[in-house]
C-alpha cells in the first residue's frame, strides 16, 4: 500500500502542560475534527469535556477552548498524546499507520510535578510500559471516543473519577 493509499501525515497538537501538572491524560492521535478545530477532544461526541465537567462539577462544554485548557492548567491536569504525527484516513485508532511517537522523555521537564499518566483508551494503552519506564504511575481509561459505545457515561465517569483520586493520592 502506497503512503498515499494510507492518507495524509498528519501533525498533531502541543502538549497542555504547566510545572503544576500532577496527571496528564494521554490520547493516541486527534482525530479529524479535533485536527480542524485545532482542539484536543474536539468532536462534538466525545465524552472528554463532559466527563471533566461532571468530575469538577463546571460546565466546560460551554466555555470558550482557551478557558477550558485554562481550567485543565488550574487544576493540575494536562493533555498530550502518544503520536506526534502519523497516516491515517478518518479518524478511527485502527487506521494509524507510519506513526511517530511525541518525546514523553521531554515530560520531566515540561511537567516537574508529574506523577499518573492516564492512557484513553487502548491505542495510546499500546504505549503503557514505554511510559512506566519512565517512572510515573500508568493507568488505562475507557476511550471518551464516540466509537466506545460499549461503556455507557456513567461507568466511564466512574472509572475516570477513580483515576483523578489516585493522581489526587499519589504523593
Amino acid at each position: 500500500m502506497t503512503a498515499a493509499a494510507r492518507g495524509p501525515r498528519l501533525q498533531g497538537l502541543p502538549p497542555v502542560l504547566s510545572r503544576r501538572t500532577r496527571l496528564l491524560v494521554l490520547g493516541s492521535f486527534p482525530g479529524v475534527a479535533s485536527l480542524q478545530a485545532q482542539q484536543y477532544y474536539g468532536h462534538p461526541r466525545n465524552q472528554f469535556w463532559p466527563l471533566l465537567g461532571a468530575l469538577w462539577g463546571v460546565d466546560l462544554v460551554s466555555l470558550p477552548y482557551a478557558a477550558r485548557l485554562a481550567e485543565l492548567r488550574r487544576r493540575g491536569l494536562g493533555l498530550w498524546d502518544v503520536y506526534a504525527s502519523c497516516r491515517r484516513r478518518g479518524s478511527l485508532d485502527q487506521a494509524i499507520t507510519d506513526a511517530e511517537f511525541n518525546d514523553l522523555a521531554s515530560l520531566r521537564r515540561l511537567a516537574p510535578a508529574l506523577r499518573v499518566v492516564a492512557h484513553n483508551g487502548g491505542e495510546s494503552a499500546r504505549a503503557m510500559k514505554q511510559v512506566a519506564s519512565l517512572g510515573y504511575t500508568v493507568l488505562r481509561l475507557p476511550s471518551t471516543s464516540p466509537a466506545n459505545a460499549s461503556w455507557s457515561f456513567d461507568r466511564k465517569l466512574a472509572a475516570w473519577r477513580a483515576a483523578f483520586e489516585l493522581a489526587q493520592e499519589d504523593p
